[in-house]
């Protein structure tokens, strides 16, 4: 066998293989034998077939298939030993007068080509790296927030601008009929709160359900709906008033702070302020650094100029799908992967250049620290060592964990890197500014 390439240009080449009948032959031969060995053909005895009749039934299809593994193996260990980076998969090329009746076989195969280029980390336009504080207002709130989770409920006798309402809301044409708590905090339409206000226990209240409350998912919650049912709707319910509750909030006291965080982990309202900032940036955080890899991935996809092999990738896609493109869904296929592309080969040669790698020790930590995380969330906050040593080795044997994990830790580790080395200009804002700023 002999492979050979020929350079079409920088980005396209056409690599040739030729093969020979002393390649397969012996291959070829053993196979046919064996299937002489397990042949049943009616008028012989088994293992009896004559040689020549099973070349003649199954000689074509061996031989096609030993090729094509010949041409497989070959050619990988051909790409690799050559040290070719090409995008997508070689593409055999059309060759109208080929013949497998032939002894000797020449194939031809296209190569797409990776570019070569570079990605200066020191960006020449500083990018913008938010740093988001919990301001007096946002920590003040949280504190307010808490006090009233906490607190108690106390029964009144007329409703008042911030009680909580229990009572049934129904409207039989719309077949609702639930009974559900109306915080009047929460509702925004102003005719509405004007017809509850001064009402008692017993009263029924006849309330649209056109902006009533701030957010579609509350109105689906007290009328019993799905949420996709209450956008938009435009309704009038009965609401029955069956009681009025007060929530009188909690005392911030030792009793409270050891609730939250554990006995005399905040021993005062300024230590517990302090905690809800601390613990408040920590969960910014993330929403920071996601925004500043997007940001850092979109200005290199902008300034990292190199063509690639585009004619070859349409081919490609249009070839290799689960069905055959016709050229234009192929173009249109192209364009909208092509961006997608371009940053995996900006992303690859910044991890190949900076020796940035995921080793398994690495991954095993990271994965018990996304474990004992969500562990959290459901008030086990000391695990034990070992406990998380088997959680961990259970979720590394599964393979879609083991990459969904080692793409989150690789965006750690390129997020560090950007940090060190591109030219940022770090912004102190609140969160809300952050809203208005990154999402309008």
């Amino acid at each position: 066998m002999n492979i050979t390439k020929e350079q079409i240009d920088e980005l396209n080449a056409v690599v040739k293989v030729a093969i020979t009948k002393d390649d397969y032959k012996d291959k070829v031969d053993a196979i046919l034998k064996d299937y002489r060995k397990q042949a049943n053909i009616p008028g012989f005895r088994k293992g009896q077939v004559p040689l020549g009749l099973i070349k003649k039934q199954y000689g074509k299809s061996v031989l096609v298939d030993e090729v094509n593994k010949l041409i497989q193996d070959n050619l990988n260990k051909y790409l690799t030993e050559e040290k070719l980076d090409v995008l997508g998969n070689p593409l055999p090329k059309q060759q109208d007068n080929f013949d497998w009746d032939s002894e000797d076989f020449d194939f031809e195969f296209e190569l797409g080509l990776a570019p070569n280029f570079e990605v200066p980390l020191k960006t020449k336009k500083p990018i913008t790296h938010y740093k988001i504080v919990a301001d007096k207002k946002m920590v003040d709130e949280q504190v307010g927030r808490i006090q009233k989770q906490y607190g108690k409920l106390v029964q009144k006798n007329e409703v008042g601008k911030n009680d909580e309402l229990l009572g049934t809301f129904k409207n039989e044409e719309a077949e609702i009929d639930n009974k559900g708590t109306l915080e009047l905090e929460k509702v925004v339409g102003k005719k509405a709160l004007k017809s509850l206000l001064g009402k008692k226990v017993g009263d029924t209240v006849t309330l649209n359900t056109k902006g009533l409350l701030e957010e579609d998912y509350l109105l689906a919650g007290v009328l019993g709906i799905s949420s996709e049912k209450a956008k938009d709707l435009k309704i009038e319910v009965d609401f029955a008033i069956e009681e009025i509750n007060e929530r009188e909030p909690a005392e911030l006291n030792q009793e409270l702070f050891d609730k939250l965080f554990g006995p005399d982990a905040v021993k005062s309202e300024k230590e517990l302020k302090e905690r809800i900032k601390e613990d408040s940036e920590k969960q910014f955080e993330q929403q920071s650094e996601q925004k500043l890899l997007n940001d850092v991935t979109e200005y290199f996809i902008e300034n990292t100029k190199f063509d690639l092999p585009s004619g070859f990738l349409t081919r490609w896609i249009q070839m290799t799908g689960e069905k055959p493109l016709t050229q234009e869904e192929a173009n249109e296929e192209y364009e909208k992967s092509e961006k997608g592309l371009r940053y995996q080969l900006i992303e690859g040669k910044i991890i190949k250049d900076n020796d940035v790698e995921i080793k398994f020790d690495e991954l095993k930590e990271f994965a018990k620290g996304f474990i004992k995380s969500q562990m959290a969330q459901f008030g086990q906050l000391n695990p034990q060592e070992e406990e998380l040593e088997n959680i961990a080795t259970r979720v590394l044997s599964n393979q879609d964990e083991v990459k969904r994990l080692s793409e989150q830790l690789m965006s750690q580790k390129l997020i560090g890197l950007y940090k060190e080395k591109v030219n940022l200009k770090v912004k102190e804002v609140t969160y809300e500014n952050f809203v208005k700023e990154v999402y309008g």
